[in-house]
């Protein structure tokens, strides 16, 4: 269990998981944002893994053996504890609503049920500057364990163990002016932002501030509330 008196507990900077819609079509940039769920704490571990898949042939009287062939990248997935607690205000009822949140990640939203395309939703981890952890995923299993309940039985602790799988998108590739790698990624609006500043200083293009909109489901492109998590659509999803 998370000590609030130091390590993640004290950290300026939470981690954060970014539900959104399944997109509607054949792309790979999340649709709407549904929730954006705060942790309570921030994780005391997590585990990464990912593999690739090679190719050997056996050869029949050949001295030396087959030289692999290199098939692919596997896909990502990550295996991290939430841990929720309320236990300062008892009657609260936000660690039930947390842990609803993260289990509805494995139910499929009305949303693309209405359009016909049965999804969950899709999720984005995001913990500062740790790159190596954000990717988009969907969450193939949440495990719930609350361990402390209010008067009115209400749960006010809970740990969940939670596993993501990344959702591959295209492949990255290099920016040929500046030699970055482009991604897509999550930007927080603070004030002053507006779509179009965004696309200006994401793609150079203040009119690519349509592609934000339409990856993020906004229809008054006016209101951008701050604190809102945006996604950022790599560059080459943006048509010029």
């Amino acid at each position: 269990m998370p000590k609030s008196s130091n390590g993640a507990g004290k950290s300026l900077v939470r981690a954060t998981l970014a539900i959104h819609e399944p997109p509607v079509g054949t792309g790979t940039t999340p649709g709407a944002l549904i929730k954006t769920l705060g942790f309570d704490f921030n994780p005391a571990q997590l585990s990464l893994s990912r593999a690739a898949q090679w190719k050997v042939t056996p050869t029949v009287a050949v001295r030396r053996g087959a030289k692999p062939e290199f098939m692919g990248p596997e896909p990502r997935s990550m295996n991290l504890e939430v841990f929720f607690d309320s236990s300062a205000r008892p009657t609260s009822n936000s660690v039930l609503k947390k842990v609803a949140a993260l289990l509805s990640c494995c139910e499929v939203t009305a949303k693309s049920y209405a359009a016909k395309k049965p999804s969950p939703p899709w999720v984005i981890f995001q913990w500062g500057s740790f790159s190596t952890a954000r990717f988009t995923a969907y969450v193939s299993s949440v495990n719930a364990s609350y361990t402390l309940f209010g008067t009115t039985g209400v749960p006010i602790r809970a740990t969940c163990q939670v596993q993501l799988h990344e959702i591959p998108g295209k492949t990255r590739r290099q920016n040929p002016t500046s030699g970055a790698l482009t991604a897509r990624r999550v930007h927080q609006v603070v004030a002053g932002d507006s779509l179009q500043s965004l696309a200006w200083r994401e793609y150079g293009n203040a009119n690519a501030w349509r592609a934000i909109a339409e990856a993020n489901g906004i229809d008054d492109p006016s209101r951008l509330p701050t604190g809102t998590e945006l996604v950022l659509p790599a560059a080459e999803e943006v048509r010029p």
